[in-house]
């Protein structure tokens, strides 16, 4: 692929699923599309195409044939629909009758197109439904983040690393067992808490984030364990504190390395006795907690300094996951970029398409000291700025090193000299006097572009016989367009002299 050529944003190991009888049009489709990068699974038939969803099979878009043998295309559709697969379809038909198409697009089909096709049309199609696709989803993973319920599944990437995250997440997830996340800043270990939190039996009950390293110091115990009104200067209302806040959940500490030691005392008799004192509290109270701890610290050697408990450290440091830094899985950068692009396409309401190749193979050689949070920044500033469906190199600048070219400074160059343009009489006097489709009327005035149009049918319908398969190709435009103008222009006579 040349340098700044588009098409990253289709190559993301995309599936689209081919559902048609008609073996020749299969081959076809498939041969369009695996042009294109994308990874085809074919259907002879809609109760096929159906069973290969139930049982699994991947496809980030269909494109369905309407007439079939068995089940027919909308049929088959609603059939999908019903049993939850949202996927974007596009549907097939080779005769376009408008009321099959406006039914199939209520049905919830996305796009259509006559066959055959043109490959251009059919990438039209397969690009938009793509695309559309990928918002919905981001749309579906904003939400859950607003709401908190990010899963396993919502974690972008599939490298050995990240797998093994997920797996030893998921494992942990099933008992209350403390969980310690190592890793360096901005890897998402709150991600990982999180998607903790909703894998476990707590998932219906709170979950509350405490940045250790953000309290003030004064402030700390009180924050953590809560106080009795009057317990100290501007203390007016009794506060519960996270603990309480997080009571039959999972509270997340993050940043643990950063608690001083005064307070690791504290903290660690509330795990051990499931107990914690408010301050200017007379007795303790009773909390049920899990606890899943982060840091960007070797706590083992804040231990050996004096600077970490060495039993708070174990008591914590049951489970621990290694969440890996993102030159550590750089084959997951182009699907996290993907990523960014979609969800700030939605919350900029931009419509990039995706990156250049040169441009993932830029980010993707990158060693992102900011891990996860630097990219997901650098794509946020680069989709705020990009004027491009694409985004080039130049749009991330601390990567590469290239600014976005700027309009030449100074006084504007002179406009180069306009063709001097024949005129009206002399095009008049060129023209053939036998032309068939005229431009201009007997006065040198241009005819209007619809009695223009009506003519050049005309003339097309008749040099070809009536073939109006020949009449759309050769003007450019579809069969069902073709018949549509032929009503407007009131030329069915003429249709039927031809044929």
């Amino acid at each position: 692929m040349r340098a700044g050529e588009p098409g990253v944003g289709l190559k993301m190991t995309k599936t689209v699923l081919v559902v048609d009888d008609d073996p020749t049009q299969r081959r076809l489709i498939q041969s369009v599309l695996e042009r294109e990068g994308l990874v085809v699974v074919q259907a002879e038939t809609g109760e096929q195409a159906i069973d290969r969803l139930t049982a699994g099979t991947v496809a980030d878009a269909i494109m369905l044939d309407l007439v079939m043998p068995g089940l027919g295309g909308l049929a088959t559709l609603k059939e999908m629909r019903l049993r939850g697969f949202s996927q974007p379809v596009v549907v097939l038909t080779a005769t376009g009758g408008i009321d099959t198409v406006v039914q199939a697009m209520q049905a919830g089909a996305q796009d259509f197109f006559v066959k055959p096709a043109s490959p251009e049309r059919i990438m039209v199609s397969i690009r938009n439904a793509l695309q559309l696709g990928d918002l919905k989803g981001e749309v579906d993973r904003l939400k859950k983040k607003s709401s908190g319920k990010i899963t396993f599944n919502d974690l972008i990437g599939a490298s050995p690393a990240m797998t093994m995250v997920k797996r030893l997440g998921e494992r942990a997830a099933k008992s209350s067992i403390p969980i310690l996340v190592l890793g360096e800043s901005g890897v998402g270990k709150e991600v990982i808490a999180r998607a903790v939190h909703v894998a476990s039996d707590r998932a219906g009950k709170p979950f509350v984030a405490v940045n250790c390293g953000a309290l003030p110091e004064n402030l700390i115990e009180s924050i953590l364990f809560g106080h009795e009104k009057g317990s100290f200067t501007g203390a007016t209302d009794k506060h519960l504190g996270k603990f309480q806040e997080a009571n039959g959940g999972t509270l997340f500490l993050d940043e643990i390395g950063e608690l001083p030691l005064d307070m690791q005392v504290k903290l660690l008799r509330a795990l051990q006795e499931s107990e914690i004192d408010p301050v200017g509290s007379k007795r303790s109270v009773r909390v049920d907690v899990r606890i899943v701890s982060a840091t960007n610290r070797d706590l083992a050697t804040q231990v050996a300094g004096g600077r970490f408990r060495e039993d708070l450290y174990y008591r914590l440091n049951v489970f621990p996951i290694e969440a890996p830094s993102l030159r550590e899985r750089r084959e997951d950068i182009p699907a996290l970029t993907s990523h960014f692009i979609q969800r700030f396409n939605v919350e900029e309401g931009k419509r990039v398409v995706g990156a250049t190749a040169e441009t993932m193979a830029l980010l993707t050689a990158h060693d992102w000291p900011g891990n996860v949070r630097q990219l997901e920044n650098a794509v946020y500033r680069a989709i705020v700025l990009a004027d491009a469906p694409y985004l080039q190199a130049y749009d991330f600048p601390a990567v590469s090193g290239l600014q976005a070219p700027l309009p030449t400074s100074g006084a504007p160059a002179p406009l180069p000299a306009l063709p001097t343009l024949p005129s009206a009489q002399q095009l008049v006097d060129e023209m053939p006097a036998d032309s068939p489709v005229r431009i201009l009327d007997d006065r040198g005035h241009l005819r209007t572009l619809e009695d223009i149009e009506r003519d050049l049918i005309q003339l097309a319908i008749g040099l070809y016989a009536g073939h109006m398969s020949e009449v759309a190709r050769r003007l450019g435009i579809g069969r069902s367009t073709l018949y549509r103008k032929v009503r407007e222009q009131g030329l069915e006579g003429i249709l039927d002299e031809a044929v």
